[in-house]
């Protein structure tokens, strides 16, 4: 079956499956004159490649899975594999969640401003602006200096 037909069947681009071999997930065979081939179970092959990824799990994980599915037999080790990658997705999650709280936060600053939050609110948010102010500071801390 060529590339095309593959992707049609499976729903995923050629692209996809050109990714797929590079990574070492799928194999197909070369025509004489270089074109791709697949065995019909490639389909199905790639159906199951697209529910890990739907699943979360990278390619190099996937790679790792598939000598288990190729034989239908779990070595101890894959299940370990897919519990480190359930928590790597659960502490994602944890990370996002906070994330988006710190965002509401944010946000209900923002819609309802204090002056704790918002400078421009406080009593008075800046003084009245004095050309001299800036000279006589740095007049003062001369002196300061000096006395020292």
């Amino acid at each position: 079956m060529r590339i095309g037909e593959v992707a049609r069947r499976a729903g995923v681009s050629t692209r996809a499956l050109r990714y797929y071999e590079e990574q070492g997930l799928l194999a197909a065979e070369r025509t004489d004159s270089g074109q791709r081939t697949y065995p019909d179970s490639a389909v199905e092959r790639v159906r199951l490649i697209q529910q890990f990824f739907t699943a979360g799990l990278p390619s190099r994980t996937v790679l790792q899975l598939m000598p288990c599915i190729e034989t239908g037999e779990a070595a101890p080790e894959v299940f370990q594999v897919l519990a480190a990658e359930r928590d790597r997705i659960t502490a994602a999650m944890a990370d996002l969640a906070a994330a988006r709280d710190a965002l509401d936060r944010m946000i209900h600053i923002a819609n309802h401003p204090t002056p704790e939050h918002c400078p421009a609110l406080r009593e008075p948010a800046w003084g009245p602006y004095d050309d001299g102010a800036e000279a006589r500071a740095a007049g003062s801390s001369a002196a300061a200096r000096a006395t020292a």
